[in-house]
This record gives C-alpha cells, sequence and structure tokens, in this order.
C-alpha cells in the first residue's frame, strides 16, 4: 500500500505540474487586461488540481454546512492542516481573496495570477506594517463584494497542533466584524494530505462550515470563541474527540 501511495503521488505532482503551466499559459492573456480581474483561470487550476487529486490519489471530499454561507462579502476562517484546503476552499465562493505572504507573487504563472486577482500579499516581517496591508487590502476586497479566506494559525500545522492564532484574525473581526460575517471552517484535510508531505493517501475529507461568530464581541472573548469552534470541531474531524 505505501509503494502504491508513493506511485500515485509521484503520478500527481507530475500532473501538478503540467496542469499548472498548462492552465497559467493558457491564461496569460488575461494578465493583460488592465484594470480587469479574472478569477476563471485561477478557478480552473483549482478546481483541476481537486479533482486530479480525486482521481490520482482518491481524495475525496465532503462539505457539511454549505447553507452557512453567507452572499457577498464574508471572510472564512479556517483549519490548515494542508495544501488541499488552499484549492479547496476557492471553490466554494465566487470571488475569493487570500491573505497570504508576498513571496507567493514571484512563483511563475501561478503568483502572476495571484497577483492580477488582487490578492493581499503581505510581509511577514514587517510587523505592524504588515497588519496596515491587510486591512487596507481587506477594505478594497470587501468593497468589491468579496470573499476573503484566512488561516488564523498562519501556516500549516500537523493533525493535533492547535497554536496560538496570528493577532490579524482578532483585527478583521474588531474592524468589519459589524457588517461582514465571519465564518469557522473546520476540516480534517491532515489525515490525508500530511503537511509538506510527498505522500498522500486516500480518504476522505470532510470541510465543516458553521454560523458566522455573532459581532460585537470582545477581541479575547472572540479569540477564544473561534479557537473552541475551528480547533474542536477540526479535532473530532480526525478522530480526537467526538463527531
Amino acid at each position: 500500500m505505501a509503494v502504491v501511495s508513493l506511485l500515485r503521488s509521484v503520478v500527481f505532482n507530475i500532473f501538478y505540474v503540467l496542469w499548472t503551466i498548462g492552465v497559467g499559459s493558457l491564461g496569460i492573456p488575461t494578465l493583460f487586461v488592465p484594470g480587469r480581474r479574472s478569477f476563471a483561470v485561477p478557478h480552473l487550476w483549482c478546481r483541476g488540481l481537486v479533482w486530479g487529486a480525486r482521481i490520482l490519489l482518491g481524495i475525496r471530499w465532503r462539505v457539511e454546512g454549505l447553507e452557512n454561507l453567507p452572499q457577498g462579502a464574508c471572510i472564512l476562517a479556517s483549519k490548515h492542516q494542508s495544501a488541499w484546503e488552499t484549492l479547496f476552499l476557492p471553490m466554494l465562493v465566487p470571488k475569493p481573496v487570500f491573505v497570504l505572504k508576498k513571496e507567493l507573487l514571484s512563483i511563475p504563472f501561478v503568483g502572476w495570477h495571484m497577483a492580477k486577482t488582487g490578492m493581499i500579499a503581505v510581509d511577514r516581517k514587517a510587523g505592524a506594517s504588515a497588519m496596515k496591508t491587510m486591512l487596507r487590502g481587506a477594505d478594497a476586497a470587501f468593497a468589491e463584494g468579496r470573499q476573503m479566506i484566512i488561516f488564523p494559525e498562519g501556516t500549516r500545522v500537523p493533525v493535533g497542533e492547535n497554536p496560538p492564532f496570528q493577532p490579524g484574525i482578532a483585527a478583521l473581526y474588531a474592524r468589519f466584524g459589524d457588517h461582514v460575517p465571519l465564518v469557522p471552517v473546520a476540516l480534517n484535510s491532515g489525515l490525508v494530505w500530511g503537511r509538506n508531505s510527498f505522500v498522500k493517501s486516500p480518504g476522505e475529507v470532510v470541510v465543516r462550515i458553521f454560523p458566522a461568530i455573532e459581532p460585537g464581541l470582545d477581541k479575547k472573548v472572540f479569540t477564544e470563541r473561534l479557537q473552541a469552534v475551528i480547533n474542536g470541531e477540526s479535532a473530532r474531524l480526525c478522530g480526537n474527540g467526538d463527531s
């Protein structure tokens, strides 16, 4: 079984490279349309890789709580165990925007289209300046009715680990929470596609979407509430609690 998973992972990674080059190349003309954000190329890229993972790796998915996704601008605050959710979550909303490190925009093909679609790129070493950049970017994104996807932990974490949330999520809630719903998302993707793992395993990823956190909470209360939902429910989905 381990050998089969290794071979399937090799095939998927070859597909990943070819799909990225192919879709990125065909989408190059959209990069030169001034002032227009085109989500078609990123959506196609993500959809192809998610379905590629299903066919080549046997990674299926199930989404629970789709009725909790608001219409228009919102913030999806998700557990981050794998690269899988960075591909899947944008498929759930029409105009996604990620908060990401600025170095990603220099990646050939993928980074170029990220820049074109207005992703919020921050310099993690910039401290308070990075926070201001994120909030300005969020202002612009929500004015366009976009859906922000953010991982409060700031990086992928192994199954079972729950590092403190970065302060950015509380800042977003404090500034926008009264008019932009903040929706917690739990998942168990790390069981099949581990953090920094080359070999992936077949199985089902469950993505569980919860009702938005009510506005007006104290920052500390909000953070504790969000952590309880995201971490607690992700632990249950990973088999470390009652489901």
